[in-house]
């Protein structure tokens, strides 16, 4: 059994003349990725291996959870792959990830994200939100065979506000 769980970056400031990688988290984005964070480890264990986009705001967010954690940051591993907006490049990443990790978590984008979520998971979902999050578990014993899973559970930040 294999698990993974993807989250999309908090909400991003457009209000700076970077390029997209360098784009910084709003306060809003800071705020519903601590929410979601908390949430989640209330919810499960932790994963076994933790990898992030290089965008600033998706291992921003990651910093974030690694904080929740109480992990330092050495327990990331930044991963260009998952700089991805489509989907290919994430799966890709995913069917080369090492066996002995059954549990994995994902900071990373959309497309990508939701685009994983409907194709791998059983619950469709119209998007995954900013700092959204979405384990999903397989009936897998080596990541090589990475297909349809079962969605073990979803936290969006606007449901956590109500």
């Amino acid at each position: 059994m294999k698990s993974i769980t993807l989250v999309r970056h908090g909400k991003s400031s457009w209000e700076f003349d970077v390029s997209d990688a360098l784009r910084p988290l709003k306060k809003r984005g800071i705020n519903d990725a601590k929410m979601v964070a908390n949430q989640y480890v209330k919810s499960v264990k932790l994963p076994e291996v933790i990898y992030s986009s290089p965008a600033v705001r998706a291992f921003s967010t990651c910093k974030i959870f690694l904080e929740i954690f109480n992990l330092s940051e050495e327990s990331v591993s930044v991963k260009e792959d998952l700089y991805d907006f489509g989907g290919e490049s994430v799966i890709h990443f995913i069917k080369r990830l090492p066996n002995n990790y059954d549990s994995v978590m994902l900071f990373g984008h959309n497309h990508a994200f939701t685009s994983i979520a409907n194709i791998f998971g059983d619950k469709f979902i119209d998007n995954l939100p900013t700092s959204g999050l979405i384990k999903i578990n397989f009936d897998i014993s080596d990541w090589k065979d990475f297909k349809q899973g079962t969605t073990e559970f979803i936290i969006i930040p606007k449901e956590l506000k109500a």
